[in-house]
């Protein structure tokens, strides 16, 4: 993954930008040298054609993906909607992530966590590893380093 060759994203939404939405690109946006494309665009709802016009839409979004973050806020406000962008996904391969709903007051819906490949919490580094792995199966190896100020080896 590079900034000529980023991961192409795509974050479920009802057209609409909401909190969740945004929150994801904050947290993307922290991490330094990871480069993506946002494919999902929710400015681009359909103003003819009802649902069918809407689900082809929603197709050549996923379609561009090669990852797709599944919101729970989405399942709550639109479940059918929802429902509809994971088939999608499933009959292009395309692999999906969860996040915990924000808060952790609310547990993720079963019938999202059955579907993704992974499930994860609302940290930047966690969610592109994530994204890195699902996307292009590239195993991140990060260690934690802990300093003990005063510890002298002997």
């Amino acid at each position: 993954m590079s900034e000529a060759n980023p991961i192409r994203v795509f974050v479920t939404h009802t057209f609409d930008e909401g909190d969740d939405y945004l929150r994801v690109f904050e947290f993307l946006e922290s991490m330094e040298n990871f480069f993506y494309l946002n494919v999902s665009k929710p400015d681009n709802i359909p103003l003819q054609g009802g649902s069918e016009a809407i689900k082809d839409e929603l197709i050549q979004q996923i379609k561009a993906s090669e990852v797709v973050i599944v919101l729970p806020a989405v399942y709550e406000a639109q479940p059918e909607l929802l429902n509809y962008m994971m088939d999608v996904a499933d009959a292009n391969g395309i692999g999906m992530i969860t996040i915990r709903p924000y808060g952790g007051l609310d547990e993720t819906p079963p019938e999202i966590v059955g579907r993704v490949k992974e499930h994860i919490d609302w940290n930047a580094r966690t969610i592109v590893d994530a994204l890195k792995r699902v996307a292009r199966g590239e195993e991140t190896a990060r260690w934690e380093v802990i300093d003990f100020p005063g510890f002298e080896p002997d």
